[in-house]
């Protein structure tokens, strides 16, 4: 498996230095925002505008990517009827595929880089349910980080997330992590 310099950190409501330090920790030299809404209601300190002036103070560059790997995106055909975000719909966009190869290509670059979102626990998150996995159909596992100096793995979220079953049922296919109540 290729050594991954993909990251992923949800901001959740950790204070913005705190935040900072566990990037420092990773070396991170970006920082790409998968929030389809760059804002915070509870949180102003991750506020698109806040954040980006706070990471430029150390010397992290903030990069919106939101329109392509956010989870809630504004193209209503990637929602079932009752208006709930289907993952299986949005990996087959245009905008999602050129939002991942952008990821792909930062990761042969070796540029040392973490994915944004606001939820703290990865295996709640798209970036792990989402992102993560179809990244892992890449040979790229990306690294959740839990703390400073602390990570899990994709492999390992995805265990967390599904008890140990795996991520295929019986016949090889695919679990959908959008539909399942108890995956949720």
């Amino acid at each position: 498996m290729n050594t991954s310099t993909i990251y992923s950190i949800g901001h959740g409501n950790k204070e913005i230095q705190s935040f900072i330090l566990e990037l420092q920790s990773f070396g991170i030299g970006y920082l790409l925002d998968i929030r389809s809404k760059p804002y915070s209601k509870w949180n102003p300190q991750f506020n698109q505008a806040q954040l980006e002036i706070e990471l430029n103070k150390n010397n992290i560059k903030y990069v919106f990517v939101g329109e392509t790997l956010g989870g809630l995106p504004s193209d209503r055909s990637c929602y079932d009827y009752n208006g709930k975000v289907v993952y299986d719909l949005i990996k087959e966009k245009d905008f999602f595929k050129q939002g991942l190869n952008r990821l792909t290509t930062a990761n042969e670059k070796k540029v040392n880089l973490a994915i944004m979102c606001s939820e703290s626990k990865p295996e709640e998150c798209h970036r792990s349910k989402l992102i993560g996995q179809e990244l892992l159909k890449q040979n790229i596992s990306i690294k959740h980080i839990v703390s400073s100096k602390r990570v899990k793995s994709q492999q390992t979220v995805m265990n967390e997330l599904t008890k140990g079953k795996g991520t295929v049922d019986l016949f090889g296919n695919e679990l959908d992590f959008t539909s399942r109540k108890e995956y949720q």
